[in-house]
């Protein structure tokens, strides 16, 4: 979905991007193609070999480029240590990358036979081995159920401890298979499974929603927040995330006089999820389940021109020094004193 992350992300020339899932940087090197000339890119990503691959692939960007091996839930302090505040526009793409589903020693997969592993940085201490045979039933059959939405988690939790130890990829794929039965829905009986060890695994629901909370502090007013998510469980935090960003109170609907004093830091670009297309999907049939939203970001009523310039001199950056950029800044905050004193 490569023109759908440029167009909602609106990359302009010498603008500051961040892809937060940077992979082999295939939608990095589109956003420093778009943002040339003078455009600049911080790639994340917590696997190694990803980092390793993105440094291959966008090479000829490379004075263009920062590649950070880390988690994207430690992204304010990312920005910070490297002087890279505010940013023009963020993207995530949560889904897993085709380096991470082709290893063989990975585990990522049910189609490939591997080591139950699947931690995205090998230097992490949980791996799916681990969650399969030495959580109590109960529990596996929790993260089944909560995880992966599958609806014979208890059957599957019941035989994994039936059958313990489980080392590989293939004997949980199979053992799976077996409590299914054959002709099981559209999709592998084995999917959601994975998808629940993964997500334990890599603590990735948990991360996205810390990482949320951080994008919104570090982009830029009129900066663009951009989110591809894979399954219910991602997208269900990434649209519920955005409508409460984008709403000036979110007190319950039985509160007669607001008392959160929350305001709206976000600005929805559409109500509906942006999905790829017919031509996408033919040449990328993984891309089938992948769904788009994106937002912008607003100024909020108590800011003021001269405290957002302090919050640049205070985390030390030197950001967004161009003229032109500078003037577009004020002039929001001024349009926004305007509004207020009308009001």
């Amino acid at each position: 979905m490569a023109s759908e992350v440029i167009q909602a992300l609106a990359v302009q020339p010498g603008g500051r991007y961040i892809d937060a899932t940077v992979g082999a940087g295939g939608h990095a090197a589109a956003i420093l193609e778009h943002s040339a000339p003078g455009g600049q890119l911080l790639g994340i990503d917590a696997d190694p070999r990803a980092i390793a691959a993105a440094r291959s692939n966008l090479r000829r960007y490379r004075d263009s480029v920062l590649l950070v091996c880390d988690q994207f839930s430690n992204l304010k302090d990312i920005c910070v240590r490297n002087d890279f505040l505010p940013v023009h526009g963020i993207l995530f793409d949560l889904g897993l990358s085709s380096l991470q589903l082709a290893d063989r020693q990975r585990g990522f997969s049910f189609q490939i036979d591997a080591p139950l592993d699947m931690r995205r940085n090998p230097g992490q201490a949980i791996t799916a081995a681990d969650i399969v045979n030495d959580y109590p039933e109960l529990e596996l059959e929790r993260v089944l159920r909560e995880y992966g939405e599958e609806a014979l988690s208890r059957q599957i939790a019941h035989r994994v401890v039936a059958e313990r130890p489980l080392r590989t990829t293939g004997e949980l794929t199979h053992l799976v298979e077996a409590v299914a039965g054959p002709g099981r829905g559209r999709i592998h009986p084995a999917t959601r499974t994975f998808q629940a060890l993964r997500i334990v695994v890599n603590r990735e629901l948990e991360q996205l929603e810390e990482a949320l909370n951080q994008a919104v502090e570090i982009l830029g007013f009129e900066g663009r927040l951009v989110v591809i998510s894979y399954h219910s469980l991602e997208d269900r935090i990434v649209k519920r995330f955005m409508q409460r960003e984008a709403m000036d109170c979110v007190c319950p609907p039985r509160v007669l006089e607001c008392a959160c004093h929350h305001q709206a830091t976000l600005r929805l670009l559409a109500r509906r999820v942006t999905k790829p297309s017919p031509l996408e999907t033919a040449r990328n049939p993984r891309s089938r389940s992948a769904r788009l939203r994106a937002a912008e970001r607003v100024a909020l009523a108590e800011e003021s021109f001269a405290d957002y310039l302090n919050i640049l001199a205070g985390n030390g950056s030197r950001a967004w020094r161009k003229p032109v950029l500078m003037e577009k800044l004020r002039r929001t905050f001024l349009a926004l004193e305007v509004s207020n004193i009308r009001a």
